[in-house]
């Protein structure tokens, strides 16, 4: 027999205008040009308006007299030998800072991987998924976020989805390229990879060995059990040793010391202090450009002579007309709740913004902001990522801006910045004799007031891609 029953059930269902929002959320300046460009390319209901395309008669008269009497005197210029661009680049910059020879321009080692696999990867798939990895490495080529948060974010960015296992099958085709160790989620990893190019020798398999088997043993210094687990004499671990200690710790070592970068950061906010006052804006407003083109509407209209519209063009115009009435809507609300988390943020590290200094950020994470603003965390979070804020104390990564607290011995709670900016000076002043071990770490921090766990105390020292006493001992 049948029998039917009333089952009642809880389902998240997410709308497809919910997943846009959210991607819109997700992009920065830039790719927000990209893709209102996009945009108003699909849709001619939408419309941008030009700020500054109004002109006045006067301002014409003003700028035609204004170059009239520029120009008044120009037999003057003729006996001039000088030209005006040595006169301008005199004035301004420093003979003695920069020199008269045109800089070299070099390319960043995103677009240097890029190179490499353009013509390899025949699927445009394929070509999105690697660029996206590779934008998503540091500075020193580290991919330091986890496989499955990239894969998340990609999916979402792209509105196609995608499994961590692919992301991973991805990047280890990019950590096949140059330069070695590229890609590595670790210290560990990039130098296993290093080694892994290498020709093949009885002291390259001990180290990978060592590395992959017993890497927290190397970190502790336990060289005895190193020399019984991989079966060695002293002599031979040391060699070993030194072998490792000769590769690099990171995978792009020049991205520090260029003098000039050839790409240009432009913020999404802008934050300026009067004195005890900050005030945060924007730093390109779109909301107010976009508008509904009833231009083209009337054009459509009157080439139909007035008569009833076909279905389809009628179905056609108000798909358009919904579809750009709610990008415009969608931008304004991307706008509002950006200045909404920004404020919460300036507002919670108010010491920080006034005087610059890292000592003075306060422990804060994305559930903090999220409650103040009555906002998702996974908003907060898309709204935070990849965004920068111009202030006078220069560009600031907002990511940099959240951290943990940690309580100290007073039961004050201070920041994990604190904690790594006095990690980095113990192992500066340490005797390159005798390196500090991760145990040693945690005691010379117990005497400033700050009590952590020696794994704490690892993830910080990895994060600062600093090396383990036993690597720091090789290169004294």
């Amino acid at each position: 027999m049948i029998y039917q029953s009333n089952v009642q059930r809880q389902q998240l269902k997410i709308l497809p205008q919910q997943i846009q929002l959210l991607n819109l959320f997700h992009l920065n300046t830039l790719e927000l040009n990209q893709k209102i460009k996009e945009e108003l390319e699909e849709n001619p209901c939408l419309e941008e308006q030009n700020e500054d395309s109004e002109e006045t008669g006067e301002g014409e008269i003003t700028s035609s007299s204004k170059i009239e009497d520029d120009w008044q005197d120009w037999e003057d210029y003729l006996q001039d030998d000088i030209s005006d661009a040595k006169i301008i680049y005199s004035n301004y910059l420093n003979k003695e800072i920069y020199s008269e020879k045109p800089f070299i321009q070099s390319d960043s080692f995103q677009q240097i991987l890029k190179d490499q696999y353009k013509f390899i990867l025949s699927s445009e798939e394929q070509l999105q998924m690697a660029d996206y990895i590779v934008d998503s490495m540091d500075e020193n080529g580290f991919l330091t976020e986890d496989v499955d948060v990239v894969a998340e974010n990609f999916s979402f960015k792209y509105n196609h989805w995608v499994s961590a296992t692919e992301i991973e099958n991805m990047l280890h085709f990019i950590q096949g390229l140059e330069p070695h160790g590229i890609g590595a989620r670790n210290v560990c990893e990039c130098l296993i990879l290093q080694l892994k190019r290498l020709p093949d020798s009885f002291q390259v398999k001990k180290a990978i060995d060592l590395l992959e088997n017993y890497y927290t043993d190397l970190k502790n210094r336990n060289m005895f059990k190193l020399r019984e687990a991989l079966q060695l004499d002293e002599m031979q671990l040391k060699n070993i040793l030194k072998l490792i200690g000769s590769l690099n710790m990171h995978p792009v070592l020049t991205a520090q010391d260029q003098s000039f970068s050839n790409g240009y950061i432009i913020p999404d906010f802008i934050l300026t202090v009067e004195g005890d006052e900050m005030n945060v804006s924007l730093y390109r407003s779109s909301s107010g450009t976009l508008t509904i083109n009833y231009g083209w509407l009337d054009s459509v209209s009157s080439r139909n002579n007035n008569k009833q519209l076909e279905k389809a063009t009628q179905q056609y115009i108000k798909s358009k007309i919904t579809s750009a009435k709610w990008f415009i809507s969608a931008i304004h609300q991307r706008e509002s709740s950006m200045l909404k988390i920004m404020k919460a943020i300036v507002n919670w590290q108010h010491d920080y913004f006034i005087n610059g200094n890292r000592s003075l950020l306060k422990p804060m994470i994305l559930k903090d902001i999220a409650h103040v603003v009555q906002m998702d965390i996974s908003s907060v979070s898309r709204i935070t990522s990849n965004k920068y804020v111009s202030t006078p104390c220069g560009l600031i990564l907002l990511k940099n801006l959240f951290n943990e607290g940690i309580n100290t011995v007073e039961g004050n709670i201070v920041s994990s910045h604190v904690i790594k900016n006095a990690l980095e000076e113990i192992v500066v002043s340490e005797d390159k004799k005798s390196t500090l071990t991760d145990q040693q770490l945690v005691k010379k921090l117990a005497q400033r007031g700050y009590i952590i766990a020696r794994r704490t105390v690892a993830k910080y020292r990895e994060l600062l891609h600093i090396p383990t006493a036993q690597m720091r001992a090789l290169w004294k």
